[in-house]
């Protein structure tokens, strides 16, 4: 079965402006459940009268959570270390909640209290501000090459992609309520590479296509070229699925925010390179020709 993109630009992309809009949505009336990465916290140290592991603590860590929910597994942070010391990030607690907590902690395993601070969030203001710099040098570092590959409209189209993954990844986050946290960053990026890589290889099959006919019929030549890679660009896309898929399901609460941001980044970035990046092409080509309202009226 062959899919025609440029006769249906307006139901390709009106697909992808529901869910784009249901995501924006989400941002704006639930927000983003920023972790004490970005918030800051309460830290404990405490040294146990005997050596503890990790899973340990974590279980009754977990059976603590339903009565503070700074110990949800999603909020918290553990390390341990040898000698039966345990450092124990939390988002902030009152100074009753803390007391009652280490009265609590007291009946896992007698201990001594090392160290109770509060602490400032690990990625600052400053970081948040070179990460903003560093997405916009990136993307316009994307439309330099993009247009030097190929063609400025078609740079336009792998942004307006780009867009599209991040809004809707973020805005899955933000609706699921999970918290965000450092790997959340490196989810972002990881997708923006994977989106962005996918969409070049489109765009290398409709140049390849265009030269081959060398034929001015640009919608005709995205269609051929779609339809051609769809199937390598779906069986790609699959197999990183299922993979985050395991991991999911395998690797933990903490990889929760990391690994979801990626399964929803890898749907988005297969549907943004068919039928976001190639349908907006195609509308720039005919705008240039002034074409595009007959088009799409």
């Amino acid at each position: 079965m062959k899919i025609n993109i440029v006769d249906n630009v307006k139901r390709w992309l009106g697909i992808s402006a529901v869910v784009v809009v249901v995501a924006l949505c989400g941002l704006l009336f639930r927000g983003l459940n920023y972790g004490i990465d970005f918030t800051g916290g309460n830290l404990y140290q405490v040294n146990f009268e005997k050596e503890v592991n990790l899973n340990e603590v974590n279980t009754f860590l977990d059976g603590l959570s339903s009565e503070y929910k700074q110990l949800d597994a999603n909020s918290r942070k553990v390390q341990v270390s040898n000698g039966g010391v345990v450092i124990i990030r939390t988002p902030e607690m009152t100074e009753a909640e803390k007391n009652s907590f280490l009265d609590q902690l007291e009946t896992f395993e007698k201990y001594d209290l090392e160290r109770s601070d509060k602490v400032g969030a690990t990625v600052g203001e400053e970081l948040k501000t070179s990460a903003i710099f560093a997405l916009l040098i990136g993307g316009a570092l994307i439309v330099l090459y993009i247009t030097l590959r190929f063609e400025f409209k078609f740079a336009v189209a792998a942004i307006v992609a780009l867009i599209h993954d991040i809004i809707i990844s973020v805005g899955a986050i933000a609706i699921l309520g999970y918290e965000v946290n450092t790997p959340f960053i490196a989810a972002v990026l990881t997708l923006l590479g994977y989106s962005i890589n996918d969409t070049i290889v489109v765009f290398d099959r409709i140049r390849e296509t265009v030269r081959r006919k060398n034929s001015g019929d640009l919608g005709d030549c995205i269609n051929k070229s779609v339809n051609q890679v769809m199937t390598r660009s779906i069986n790609t896309s699959l197999t990183t699925f299922l993979a985050v898929v395991a991991i999911l399901v395998f690797g933990g609460d903490s990889l929760q925010t990391f690994i979801t941001t990626l399964l929803f980044g890898v749907v988005a970035g297969t549907y943004s390179s068919i039928f976001v990046a190639s349908p907006v092409v195609y509308m720039l080509e005919k705008g240039s020709k002034k074409e595009v309202i007959e088009h799409l009226g």
